[in-house]
């Protein structure tokens, strides 16, 4: 005699014995008790959790002769020969391979006969939603008034497919996904009829797999039977191509300590253990769900299911961890499974691990974040940097350091004449009197710090070299909404004068990329007292000891 899978011989065979459903059973039982037979059923949820289970329970009661409480008594001669197959009135059908219209006008031919050896004759149509546009019309008829001998009985993961005409012709029961202490029970009691041993944490790694599905459960529990007889944790990782709960709690610990090497050899071991790397990836998103879950959801009940022990290992983990260090390590690996699907796997896995714990090397806005957060918890007063160490960034840095170093009194300064955008075309300018010395390194009103100017002339480099080019040497203000350029530059403000406005738009656009803020444009000047201190002669023999170019 052939070997019959767990799933098939503890399928149950009466609504009492269906677990984690009972809001459907009970609801039947009712009805089948009362007498109500309705003419359409129409069952939906995710894989695995019994429907197509409760599909045959229900054709087998509508026929039953001796129902006990809406439950088939399974006694009956209708409920043996139902149960063994020999009754040709209960027709079970699979939508994905008999879609077409023609399988659908065969089948309204055949409800026209009486059944043969039933009460009833039931049609299980199961992935209902496979059935093409034309197959659905060709049935709707049919399904809306069937002969009073005829039920039928619709299944379907996907209920969103179905026409509302469909969904309004039949009596809707919507399964839901089985909670994990059920399925652990279950899993226990096959355990204890079978005659093999089961930890608690491999119980709970099975239903953590299982999602909600007994189906899948007891599948992997028969491989882990096939496996081994005393079934623990690690029984179940190696079977299902897992990393296992212990790698993962080291793989984030290396993550957060930055320790590229020590993931790399961890990855290199789960790989030459066979570990599948998208497998991986999924169990490391699983990790991390967890991990915010935990640092969101406290005093509650939380949704994760897992062994105590290792529930233990995530709270001391999650001590660590910042949420937002969770919800951008989260964020990012969700991002690297399209990249995996499309690539070399471990490749991709093994890139997606040394940016996790190299930040640097990533070019977001998160992990850019990520990284000033992590210095000003430190004590460190963040500047922004260009992100290549050229010759010329280090003449500017010269040059600022200079300025700083020369730069004169506030007193100095008689009045800055502030003129308004080009595209407000105010026709008299405004004067700001008396407008204090703008500071050095900041982004709030005043002069913008030079490396940061230099990012946006950066930005330029690609949209628009010719604008570069001209604001080569330039210098910029902030003064409220509005950033004023200091070009001596003839041909700048022609650019911006031109009706197109393409240039400004590009300009607008790299300073709201570099400041965050989006600014109006303007030009700058300043005028200086008439009998200046010598600040600027000695600006000027510091450059040229400097010997910057172009400024001999």
């Amino acid at each position: 005699m052939s070997y019959k899978a767990l799933y098939r011989k503890y399928r149950p065979d009466t609504f009492s014995e269906v677990v984690g459903q009972e809001h459907i059973t009970e609801t039947l039982k009712n009805e089948l008790d009362s007498g109500k037979v309705f003419h359409a059923y129409l069952f939906t949820g995710t894989r695995g959790t019994g429907k197509t289970s409760c599909a045959k329970i229900l054709a087998k009661a509508v026929n039953c002769l001796s129902l006990i409480g809406g439950d088939p008594c399974c006694e009956c001669d209708a409920c043996r020969a139902i149960s063994d197959g020999e009754v040709m009135d209960i027709v079970e059908i699979d939508a994905a391979s008999n879609n077409s219209v023609e399988n659908i006008r065969e089948l309204r031919e055949q409800v026209a006969f009486t059944p043969a050896n039933a009460k009833y004759r039931v049609y299980i149509i199961d992935e209902v939603h496979m059935l093409t546009i034309s197959a659905f019309n060709a049935l709707l008829k049919t399904l809306e008034e069937p002969p009073p001998h005829v039920i039928f009985i619709l299944a379907t993961t996907e209920v969103h497919k179905l026409p509302a005409t469909i969904l309004s012709r039949c009596q809707r029961f919507d399964f839901k996904r089985i909670d994990a202490d059920k399925i652990c029970e279950r899993i226990k009691f096959i355990a204890n009829n079978e005659g093999f041993s089961i930890t608690d944490d491999a119980t709970a790694m099975i239903a953590a797999i299982a999602d909600g599905g007994m189906r899948d459960a007891l599948s992997v529990l028969d491989l882990c039977v096939s496996a081994s007889r005393e079934i623990d944790e690690e029984t179940v990782a190696k079977v299902c191509g897992m990393a296992g709960n212990v790698h993962l709690i080291k793989m984030a610990d290396a993550i957060k300590s930055g320790d590229r090497e020590a993931a790399l050899v961890l990855l290199d071991k789960l790989y030459g253990a066979s570990v599948d790397m998208l497998r991986l990836l999924d169990d490391m998103i699983s990790h991390y769900r967890n991990l915010m879950i935990i640092k969101t959801v406290r005093g509650a009940k939380r949704p994760i299911i897992c062994s105590a022990k290792h529930l233990e290992a995530l709270e001391n983990q999650a001590a660590d961890y910042d949420i937002k260090d969770v919800m951008l390590t989260l964020a990012f690996l969700q991002e690297t499974v399209t990249r995996m699907q499309n690539g070399n796997r471990r490749t991709e896995m093994e890139l997606a691990l040394i940016k996790l714990c190299s930040p640097k090397l990533r070019n977001d806005i998160d992990s850019l974040e990520r990284r000033v957060t992590a210095l000003e918890k430190g004590g460190v007063k963040i500047a922004v940097q260009p992100s290549e160490d050229t010759e010329e960034v280090k003449i500017r840095q010269k040059v600022a350091d200079v300025v700083e170093e020369v730069k004169p009194e506030p007193a100095k300064v008689i009045e800055e004449e502030y003129i308004p955008p080009i595209e407000d075309e105010i026709e008299e300018p405004a004067i700001v009197e008396e407008s204090p010395e703008p500071e050095q390194n900041q982004i709030g009103d005043g002069l913008i710090d030079s490396m940061v100017w230099l990012e946006v002339l950066n930005e330029l480099s690609t949209s628009s070299p010719l604008l570069r080019g001209i604001l080569e040497g330039s210098s910029a203000y902030i003064n409220g909404d509005f950033c004023l350029i200091d070009s001596v530059n003839p041909q700048f403000p022609e650019l911006m004068n031109q009706k197109s406005g393409i240039h400004r738009d590009k300009l607008r656009r790299a300073v709201e990329t570099v400041l965050g803020k989006t600014y109006k444009l303007g030009p700058y000047r300043k005028k200086v007292a008439s009998n200046p201190d010598d600040a600027l002669e000695s600006l000027k023999n510091k450059l040229k000891e400097l010997e910057v170019p172009g400024n001999r």
